[in-house]
Parts: C-alpha cells; structure tokens; sequence
C-alpha cells in the first residue's frame, strides 16, 4: 500500500482554496512554522543540531508577552507553552489552536486535591487552571483569538491524534492555519508508579503551525493513519519522532501507536 498513488479531491472552502484529502483517507497539508523547548534544547539551533539539519537560527522559546495579571496565572510550564505558540504564530493571521496532552498540569490538580484533603480551600487559580484547555483559553483572550480551540488527550497516541485534529481543521478550513501544540510536564512524585517510557522525554513543548497544501513551497506533508501493529512495541515519543522527520530530509517516516500507525510523507 505504501508504494500506491494518493489521488486527492477537494473539499469544501469559502475561499476557493481547497485542502486535499485522498479518497484512501490521506490528509494532506503544509508547514508554516515551528517551535520547540526541552530542558536540553532550548533553541532552534539545537534542536536542528539534534535532528542533523541545517541551522535555522538561534532564537529560544520565550515566554509570551503577557500582561503581568496573566502572567500570574501561569506556571513556569505554561508559559513555555503560551510562548511556543506565540512563537509559532509569529508572521501568521489568527489560527486555531489544538492541545495535545497527555498529563495536563497535573500537579495543579493534585495541589487542589490535596488542599481538599487537608480541609482547606483550593487555590481558585490551581482548580481553573488544571482544566486541560485553560491555558489556550488565557492566550485567546489575550490575542482576541475568537476562532476556536480545542484540547484533546489520548494517552500514548496524544501527539499522533492532536495532528489529525489539526489537519482535520485544515481540511474543513483551509483559509485558517492551526497551531498544534503538544505540551507535558513529567508527572508528580506522588504519580511515579504511572510513569511510563514516553515520560523519559519529558518536560516537552512541541508547536507546530499547519496551513493548506501549498501554503509553504517545498513543506507539504501527508498524513495517514492505518491500523496498528500489535507485534511492535509503540514509539517512544511520537512529537519529536515528527519533528526530527519535519527537520531532516527523511521522505517519510512511520510512528507506533498503541490504537493505530501513523504514516508522514513529504510531498514534492
């Protein structure tokens, strides 16, 4: 299957500029930016570095620039990930947001819960800011972003799913770019028995800015799911596994899942 021809058909745009979705499920779309921070790569070099690309510059993650009240609100974490997407919407109109996550932040619901067990009042900012899609909801307002967002968690397959999300967003509208960002911190201490092998990436902020097929020359990608493979073990990390196939010059690259495959290719 992986040699067949992908014939694509149009659907639906307001714009007459059409996203591509093959008749085999293929979904088809461009790169228009990126943004990543780990403790052991901060920068773009870096992370070029790690991935034997060519040096794109030298710019770290920053924290968004957020008045000081909302700043307030957010962690340390959070703000790398409101500052991965600002990043990334740099030069961009107004795009949809998705969240993949596995964990969330955890440690503020736990903070909560264990305010609760000790008879006392929850911090109203942990018990707001614990719900997964919180963190898009301050940068929303923020940016006067109303286009929408959306917050998914889908254990081991959380990053692989986020990007069908968002390429799906690009197919119904293909005139919006959509910034994905999968986000997770390690889980708290009082968690470890739940710790498993994709924890070892972690803390991890990948944003990624997807736009339509032919949005950015020479940066298409096609995405394919298809079922899984239960005699292999699921890759260990699944957003850095695609940032390092988005950075080098890999004609394609597969991730395991442990509910289905993912299938990435570039597109001449």
């Amino acid at each position: 299957m992986e040699g067949a021809t992908n014939k694509y058909y149009d659907i639906g745009s307001t714009t007459g500029r059409a996203s591509a979705v093959s008749a085999r499920g293929v979904l088809r779309f461009s790169i228009l930016n990126w943004s990543a921070w780990s403790p052991a790569r901060e920068t773009r070099a870096a992370w070029c570095s790690w991935a034997g690309a060519a040096n794109e510059g030298d710019g770290a993650t920053k924290s968004a620039d957020l008045p000081m009240l909302l700043r307030r609100r957010l962690s340390p974490f959070g703000q790398r990930l409101v500052g991965a997407i600002s990043a990334c919407a740099t030069g961009l109109p107004p795009a949809r947001y998705v969240l993949s996550t596995r964990h969330g932040e955890l440690a503020r619901a736990l903070a909560t819960l264990d305010a609760i067990e000790a008879d006392g009042l929850p911090s109203p900012t942990d018990f707001s800011m614990s719900i997964h899609h919180a963190l898009l909801g301050i940068l929303s307002i923020h940016a006067g972003n109303r286009l929408g967002h959306t917050a998914l968690s889908a254990g081991w397959d959380s990053f692989a799913n986020g990007l069908l999300e968002a390429a799906a967003c690009i197919a119904e509208r293909p005139e919006e770019p959509v910034i994905l960002v999968h986000a997770d911190d390690k889980l708290p201490q009082d968690y470890e028995a739940f710790r498993e092998a994709d924890d070892a990436a972690l803390p991890l902020v990948v944003a990624i800015a997807l736009g339509r097929p032919g949005g950015a020359p020479t940066n298409d990608v096609t995405l394919e799911p298809e079922s899984a493979m239960a005699e292999r073990p699921p890759t260990a990390c699944m957003a850095t596994d695609f940032l390092k196939f988005l950075l080098s010059d890999a004609p394609r690259a597969r991730a395991i899942g442990r509910r289905a495959q993912w299938i990435w290719r570039r597109v001449a």
